[in-house]
C-alpha cells in the first residue's frame, strides 16, 4: 500500500485527488493539507510514502516546503502540482529534492503511473525540465558561493571518486535518465535490495544527498545526454 498526502491551497484540487486516488486499491490517503504548514506537520507525524505538494501556495510555497520535508523525512517522495510545466518554482523545488512535477491537467492515468514511479526510486524530470534545472543551478552558483553541492560547483565537472566502482558508474548513469530501482535492476540483472545498496554506497562515496542530486551529478559528468536546445 502507497501511503499518500496530498496539500493544496484549492480545496476542489484536494477533494477531486483524493476521491481520484481513493479508487486505487494500492493507494492510502493518510493525510491532507492547504498550505506548506500543513505539509510538514503532517509529513512529520505521518512519515507518508509520497507526497503531492502544490508549487504556489500560502505560509509556506512548495519549493521552500520541499527542503524541510526531504529533511525532515528523506524517504517520502515528492512530486509537485503545477499548472505550467515551466514554473520557476518547479526547478527550485527539484533542487530542493522533489522527484518531479505533474501537470494539474493530467489524467488519472498519468498521476497513477506518476505516484507509482516515485515510490519505486524512479522520476518525472524529463529531459527539458533537467536542462532547465541544471542551467538555473548553474545561474545560481555564479551568484552566490553556496555550501559544498553537486548544484553548484565552482567548475564545469565535479571530481568522480576513484573508490566509484563500474556498477555503481552505471547506475549513477541509469538513474540521470531517469529509471527506476526496479526499471535498473531488469537492466543490470541485480534484486531491487541490491540497488538501494549499492545507491546508498554512492551517495556516501559522492557526498549527494538524494536521488536528483546523482541524476544532476550524471549530467555534469557527461554521463547522460540532454537537449541544450
Amino acid at each position: 500500500m502507497i501511503r499518500i498526502v496530498i496539500v493544496d491551497d484549492q480545496e476542489v484540487i484536494r477533494d477531486s485527488l483524493n476521491i481520484l486516488l481513493s479508487s486505487q486499491e494500492d493507494f492510502q490517503i493518510v493525510g491532507i493539507g492547504k498550505d506548506g504548514y500543513d505539509a510538514i506537520r503532517l509529513v512529520d507525524t505521518l512519515k507518508p510514502d509520497v507526497v503531492l505538494l502544490d508549487v504556489r501556495m500560502p505560509i509556506i510555497d512548495g519549493a521552500e516546503a520541499t527542503l524541510t520535508l526531504k529533511h525532515r523525512s528523506p524517504s517520502s517522495s515528492i512530486i509537485i502540482l503545477t499548472t505550467f510545466d515551466d514554473d520557476e518554482y518547479v526547478l527550485k523545488s527539484i533542487r530542493n529534492g522533489a522527484s518531479g512535477y505533474l501537470l494539474k491537467s493530467s489524467d488519472m492515468n498519468e498521476l497513477a503511473t506518476a505516484i507509482r514511479t516515485v515510490n519505486e526510486g524512479g522520476s518525472l524530470m524529463t529531459p527539458g525540465v533537467m536542462t532547465k534545472a541544471f542551467r538555473l543551478f548553474s545561474d545560481l552558483a555564479k551568484e552566490r558561493t553556496p555550501p559544498k553541492s553537486v548544484y553548484a560547483p565552482q567548475e564545469d565537472k565535479v571530481q568522480i571518486p576513484s573508490n566509484i566502482s563500474r556498477t555503481e558508474m552505471q547506475i549513477v548513469t541509469y538513474i540521470g535518465q531517469g529509471l527506476s530501482n526496479k526499471e535498473i535492476a531488469k537492466e543490470l540483472s541485480l534484486r531491487e535490495g541490491t540497488v538501494r545498496n549499492y545507491i546508498s554506497s554512492i551517495l556516501q562515496k559522492t557526498d549527494l544527498r538524494d536521488r536528483t542530486q546523482v541524476a544532476i551529478y550524471a549530467i555534469k559528468n557527461g554521463l547522460v545526454e540532454i537537449d541544450e536546445k
